[in-house]
């Protein structure tokens, strides 16, 4: 899951940098609008690249490391459709 979100990331940011480069390399000489555009998407993705990569998916717990109460890991483990081992 984690090698996923960070293939994502790099695709991500990998867009961005391939944007910002030809809008300012090829695209403003036959367009400045246009490259001004592809800088401005290329600005949002970053911070939407953040969200993806920090995003948790449905499998993903924070509060995996039991708290130390048996009876509230029991009722987060039934919650789950989790078995404890005993």
């Amino acid at each position: 899951m984690y090698a996923r979100r960070r293939r994502r990331y790099f695709l991500m940011m990998g867009g961005c940098i391939v944007l910002f480069v030809s809008a300012w390399a090829v695209v403003r000489l036959w367009s400045m609008p246009v490259a001004i555009g592809m800088c401005v998407v290329a600005m949002v993705i970053p911070p939407v690249a953040a969200m993806v990569a920090n995003r948790r998916g449905p499998e993903d717990r924070w509060w995996d490391d039991p708290s130390g109460d048996p009876k509230s890991d029991e009722w987060w483990d039934e919650l789950d459709g989790k078995k404890r081992r005993q």
